[in-house]
């Protein structure tokens, strides 16, 4: 082959980007000839979908502001950057992907970084499949920027329903009510559900109190329109009247263009590279679109989290271009927070689930613990609580949550590094862990709840 490698990516977000940049990276440090071109259906690259919610609320001036780096920006590196353009086959023996606009692009390596756009189901679109007035998903800045003119035009007190309790879901319940709506939140389940029952119960708790209609075990079976406009949705047992409907309830892998090569999927369409990100030969994939390692008990999930997306996506271009940086799974940490008011709750999760220890084979051993933030002298005490988890055998350390007041979600980081080491509850009520009166207790309370499980194993 004579000319650079011919590398296309498709995707042109977190994964994508940090593959490609990586990529040109290596390639100058290890002498290789690459011509990168990334392919992207969408009108926006490299930005943060998790600081939407944070935009509608207001604490984000402009959608510009969650733009990491712009088409521009990427152009100027020598990365062929073509935006509005949907990938929609690829042919793996002749090394080809196929455009919306029926034209074929050749690749000498292919990257498939295409992420999981929001699952918007059927009782939300009118019958030409596009959404009804006032209904949308969370999930790109042009989502954002319909929702900030939603709220624009929105009188003070409208109804705003929520459907679906997850991170989205309570993220966008704090933007509406900030904004001075009425909101309810629908979940066909429980609130949090991620979180163990004790902990999504303080959760809930919180949002009603902050003045949030949570209604559990409500599976949305259909709208009220006015035409075009949603004015209520309707539940298995009750309804809602409501103007503006935020479509919450979870995303699915943009895999579709790969039926038929071969490339083994789940069932759900999500990858499963390599800590290289190999997928199959010539074929990469990183981010959203792909399920991830948990080390802790081996199993492959679906997290499509920014952190683990431009981690791989810099491992894979890395090797892609004859490096070795691998990407070597995680150990399931998230945090978010609700805050309105006298309200304010932060909520982070590390490790498996009691569920998850018991389908491992392992024989788990919880407790809650109840504490405070910092010595309960100072003025910054906050309440919080602690759901630790380790296994009997071992004293392996498998799981923490927290959910509390104002410094307590990133005690979740030390957790994570003793899960992340494969350490035991112990070392977690042991290691050092800083100390002064306005941010922990002498005994620093998740050591504290460390201890309190060790001492039952």
């Amino acid at each position: 082959m004579s000319g650079p490698a011919r590398v296309v990516v498709v995707g042109a977000d977190a994964a994508g980007m940090s593959a490609a940049h990586q990529a040109l990276r290596t390639a100058k440090r290890t002498g290789r000839e690459l011509a990168v071109t990334v392919l992207d259906r969408g009108t926006h690259t490299s930005y943060s979908a998790c600081g939407i919610p944070y935009w509608m609320a207001g604490d984000v001036d402009s959608g510009d502001d969650l733009v990491a780096r712009t088409a521009e920006a990427h152009r100027e590196s020598r990365i062929d950057l073509r935006m509005g353009i949907e990938v929609v086959a690829a042919d793996l023996s002749s090394r080809t992907v196929t455009t919306d606009a029926g034209e074929v692009v050749a690749y000498d390596e292919l990257v498939v970084a295409t992420g999981s756009p929001a699952v918007v189901p059927d009782w939300a679109l009118r019958p030409d499949g596009t959404t009804y007035d006032g209904v949308g998903a969370v999930k790109t800045l042009d989502d954002g920027a319909a929702w900030i003119d939603r709220f624009a035009l929105a009188d003070a007190g409208t109804r705003v329903v929520v459907v679906g309790a997850g991170y989205v879901g309570v993220e966008v319940a704090e933007a509406a009510l900030r904004r001075g709506f009425a909101v309810t939140v629908l979940t066909r389940g429980r609130g949090m559900s991620m979180l163990e029952d004790e902990m999504s119960e303080r959760v809930n708790a919180a949002l009603e109190q902050a003045g949030v209609d949570l209604v559990l075990g409500a599976e949305v079976t259909g709208l009220e329109t006015d035409g075009d406009r949603v004015t209520g949705v309707r539940w298995d047992g009750g309804s809602r009247e409501a103007a503006l409907v935020v479509v919450a309830i979870g995303v699915r892998p943009a895999t579709g263009f790969l039926r038929g090569t071969g490339i083994e999927m789940t069932e759900a369409g999500a990858l499963r590279p390599d800590p290289h990100g190999r997928v199959a030969e010539h074929v990469w994939a990183a981010g959203d679109c792909c399920e991830v390692r948990r080390r802790i008990d081996d199993e492959w999930v679906f997290r499509p989290l920014g952190t683990y997306a431009t981690k791989h996506g810099r491992a894979l271009g890395d090797s892609l271009a004859g490096g070795s940086l691998a990407f070597d799974g995680m150990v399931d940490t998230s945090i978010t927070r609700f805050s309105l008011g006298e309200v304010n709750v932060e909520i982070a999760r590390t490790g498996l689930s009691r569920k998850d220890a018991v389908a491992a084979g392992l024989d788990p051993v919880a407790l809650l613990t109840e504490g405070t933030t910092a010595s309960g002298y100072m003025p910054e005490a906050e309440p919080i609580a602690l759901w630790v988890m380790a296994d009997r055998a071992t004293r392996r350390l498998l799981g923490v949550q927290v959910v509390g007041g104002q410094g307590a979600g990133k005690r979740i980081d030390a957790a994570a590094a003793v899960l992340w080491a494969g350490g035991t509850v112990d070392d977690l009520a042991w290691m050092d862990l800083a100390y002064a009166p306005p941010f922990a207790t002498a005994w620093e309370i998740l050591q504290v709840a460390a201890r309190r499980v060790a001492e039952r194993l």
